[in-house]
């Protein structure tokens, strides 16, 4: 009574596909012409109909990162949004203390020139002194 049950099928193993895979039957498949070639190709491949479509869906898209993005969570927009501003507002703090600095180190060698009697340098607009 030992051995394998006939009744009993062992569960198939899902594909995985890689993503340079996909663009490939995706590029084959466009350049099927003749009558009964797309079917070959899908045959020979051992694909679906639907995989070809969904993956030229996803081309047309533009969206060739997602021929073999990862099942999961999308990245919210609107977060990825929050984070470039905050990370934009900090930037812009750090360049606004950079701005004091380059002010006060004005202030201070203007001072020191009129005390020393030096005259101040004519200021061109290209920003560089003679």
């Amino acid at each position: 009574m030992g051995g394998v049950n006939p009744e009993v099928r062992p569960k198939a193993a899902r594909r995985q596909f890689s993503s340079s895979y996909k663009l490939e039957i995706v590029q084959q498949a466009e350049r099927c012409q003749g009558p009964g070639e797309l079917g070959a190709l899908l045959r020979k491949e051992g694909l679906y109909a639907s995989h070809l479509s969904k993956w030229r869906q996803l081309f047309k898209k533009g969206a060739l990162e997602g021929l073999g993005a990862s099942r999961g969570r999308k990245a919210d927009p609107e977060t990825a949004t929050r984070q470039r501003l905050r990370e934009l507002e900090q930037e812009n703090q750090r360049l606004r203390g950079k701005l004091r600095q380059a002010e006060t180190i004005i202030e201070v060698q203007k001072k020191i020139s009129e005390i020393l009697g030096i005259p101040p340098v004519p200021n061109d607009d290209s920003g560089r002194s003679n």
